[in-house]
């Protein structure tokens, strides 16, 4: 399965990941913070597999 995001770049996914990270050390139930654990992680493994140029923010 892919998914195609428009109109956030590397930088919105990287915040996007640290926030279900977040939420995940919070939750309360521990199947919900092992759904948002495993989202962070499948969001972050596609970052990673970005070209250098696509991950570089510009300061």
């Amino acid at each position: 399965m892919a998914l195609l995001v428009t109109g956030l770049g590397p930088g919105d996914v990287a915040e996007t990941v640290e926030c279900l990270r977040q939420c995940a050390d919070r939750a309360t139930d521990p199947e919900l913070a092992e759904y948002r654990r495993h989202l962070a992680d499948l969001l972050g493994d596609a970052l990673d597999r970005l070209p250098t140029q696509a991950v570089e923010v510009a300061t």
